[in-house]
């Protein structure tokens, strides 16, 4: 059996850098990480925490204007690196009473990335890219445990501080 030319991943976390933000992407067997920009690391992080916004951002009115067209997002599919850019691709499915077409756009995957997740459909890789990423795994791992860890700390001096306040109360 032919081994599949692409593969599903998903958002496994969103990191802010010095100059925007790490996604990390991957499946259960390996992560790897593109770098975007500080608005739309944001855009995807306040897409995986289901926020509601006041106004539409871009990426909203992009999906707006998808629904007024009558396209459906099918997918987008990360299908290639070159020196450490990443290029995907949009595919839109439009269907009327002529027909059906299928209209496939050249897109950046950070895009990409917002109008999949905030459409609830499959972000796909090309098998040639996720065998060429580097296995990002163990330092998604290792920033997890030490956010988990900070807050934990972060917690745990919150409630030291909330014991030593004294109450008014007991003063006369």
């Amino acid at each position: 059996m032919a081994s599949p030319s692409v593969l599903p991943v998903t958002v496994k976390g969103v990191m802010p850098t010095a100059n925007g933000c790490a996604i990390f992407l991957g499946d259960d067997a390996k992560t790897f990480v593109i770098y975007v920009d500080h608005a739309v690391g944001n855009a995807i992080q306040m897409s995986l925490d289901g926020v509601k916004k006041e106004r539409p951002l871009t990426h909203d009115l992009i999906g707006h204007i998808l629904t007024g067209l009558g396209a459906t997002l099918e997918h987008v599919v990360i299908n290639d690196v070159n020196e450490g850019t990443f290029y995907a691709r949009i595919l839109l499915k439009m269907k009327n009473e002529l027909g059906q077409k299928i209209v496939e756009l050249d897109a950046r995957p950070s895009d990409s990335t917002v109008l999949a997740l905030s459409h609830k459909r499959p972000i796909l890789v090309a098998k040639k890219v996720y065998d060429q990423v580097e296995d990002m795994t163990e330092i998604l791992e290792r920033v997890l445990k030490q956010q988990s860890e900070a807050a934990a700390e972060s917690s745990d001096d919150e409630d030291d501080t909330s014991d030593d306040y004294d109450s008014d109360d007991d003063k006369k």
